[in-house]
């Protein structure tokens, strides 16, 4: 079985990167590289990832890189240290199945698929967001087949989001130049467009759970509207650097 390395991008993370990190030491087949990528945390956040890293033997090895934030950029830089065939992008408030690592090598063990991602449920502590997690499901087929239908047709392209715990080979994410670190947002719909000269990609059937702090924050019309309008903007070229303007960092 080819090796996995995920790779975890922070910034102000200590209230949820211990319940992510938890989750990773139950995999089965275990995962045997995990890079934490931190983008300068203000909160808690190192501290409890180093004494994790002391208290907890079961936890797999993990890299840590110190870097300046911007997503796109950590995650970059973590590609730069890691050493699996096969990578994996997680964000730090979202929680994978147990079966990641078989997930992630049976799918990509068909040369024909080039990235997938999950189907991504977005959960707080006393809700699910239903609505707003079948609409994300179905914005991986609908965003494609409106704004790239020569490539939803041709190469069937699926547009991925960061809470579907993106992966990819390790060799085709450095072919295609890997994420543009230039992009404040829409930084994995971007790396479709170009991995999919190199395959289909692909939105498994098996579920993920996101965190719904930023809907919880926002509001749930609040957030829907967003969440519409930016895809939207995106799709017919509007710069993302505009856009960002729209997408507050929710972190404290």
């Amino acid at each position: 079985m080819a090796s996995v390395s995920i790779i975890i991008p922070t910034l102000n993370e200590a209230s949820c990167i211990q319940t992510t990190l938890s989750y990773l030491t139950i995999l089965s087949p275990s995962i045997e590289e995990i890079i934490i990528v931190d983008g300068g945390s203000k909160d808690e956040t190192l501290v409890i990832i180093k004494n994790l890293i002391a208290t907890s033997p079961q936890l797999p090895l993990i890299r840590f890189v110190n870097t300046t934030s911007g997503r796109a950029y950590q995650m970059n830089e973590g590609v730069k240290i890691a050493t699996g065939d096969y990578l994996c992008f997680l964000h730090a408030d979202t929680y994978v199945p147990h079966d990641l690592v078989e997930i992630i090598s049976k799918t990509l063990f068909n040369p024909t698929i080039a990235c997938g991602g999950f189907i991504s449920i977005m959960n707080g502590e006393s809700r699910t967001r239903w609505g707003i997690s079948l609409h994300n499901f179905l914005k991986t087929y609908y965003a494609p087949f409106l704004f790239r239908p020569h490539l939803f047709f041709r190469k069937g392209l699926r547009i991925l989001f960061g809470d579907q715990v993106m992966f990819c080979r390790r060799q085709d994410f450095l072919d295609c130049g890997g994420f543009d670190a230039t992009l404040p947002i829409m930084e994995e719909a971007d790396l479709c467009l170009r991995l999919c000269r190199y395959g289909r990609i692909i939105q498994v059937n098996r579920i993920v759970r996101s965190s719904d702090r930023r809907v919880e924050k926002w509001g749930v019309w609040k957030a829907n509207l967003i969440y519409l309008m930016i895809g939207i903007l995106w799709g017919i070229g509007v710069s993302p650097h505009w856009l960002k303007q729209f997408y507050e960092d929710i972190r404290q």
